[in-house]
């Protein structure tokens, strides 16, 4: 049996990497796509006040529950279903529910670190990088949290200069030199996202 197909989708916060993965699953077929999205592999926190937890820095590499990614990314490449968290950002805790992820021919971890450890970059046959400018990144980051998570504009912004921006210099940014593909102008990026999609719809035991 073909060994699942490992990519890794990385990138800046609000650089596109959703947008990429969105165009894998429509070339290969969304039930052939083994998602994990390394959001939801945030640390418990259940032990943390809610005050506390909202002082965690989000975005960087000590937040995210490595042990437990790389025991899932293990299982699904040995065709092995996992029960994946899933992330409440309002209570900025694991939600309650999981996530049922199925084994099948391809496998996409999508995170700003999908590409920060070793371990994880050893299973990934493709390794993508979404670059985009800082200022589309923020605008973007500042839409999804005050629209979708219940931020208000003030703490959007703080948490971008204190920690966003730093994190990503700092962590982010430098995993770019471990890309087999880096994405110029981020998900908008058409004709790359078309050469990707056609790569992988090609692949050998996919169908």
């Amino acid at each position: 049996m073909t060994p699942p197909f490992v990519i890794g989708v990385a990138g800046g916060s609000g650089s596109g990497k959703t947008t990429v993965t969105r165009r894998i699953l429509e070339a290969v077929g969304a039930e052939r796509v083994a998602l994990l999205i390394q959001d939801s592999y945030y640390r418990d926190q259940s032990n943390v006040v809610l005050e506390k937890r909202r002082e965690t820095n989000y975005d960087h590499p000590a937040a995210f529950d490595w042990t437990l990614l790389g025991q899932h990314l293990d299982a699904l490449y040995n065709r092995v279903p996992v029960e994946s968290p899933t992330y409440d950002f309002s209570a900025d805790n694991r939600a309650l529910e999981t996530l049922t992820v199925l084994p099948a021919p391809v496998i996409v971890l999508e995170g700003i670190f999908a590409l920060y450890e070793a371990s994880l970059r050893d299973r990934m046959q493709l390794k993508i990088f979404v670059d985009a400018d800082p200022d589309v990144r923020f605008i973007r980051r500042f839409e999804r949290d005050t629209l979708e998570r219940g931020r208000s504009q003030r703490s959007v912004i703080e948490q971008y200069l204190e920690t966003v921006r730093p994190m990503h210099l700092q962590f982010v940014e430098p995993t770019k030199r471990y890309a087999d593909v880096i994405l110029p102008h981020g998900g908008f990026n058409e004709a790359a996202l078309d050469m990707i999609a056609a790569r992988i719809s090609r692949l050998e035991g996919i169908g």
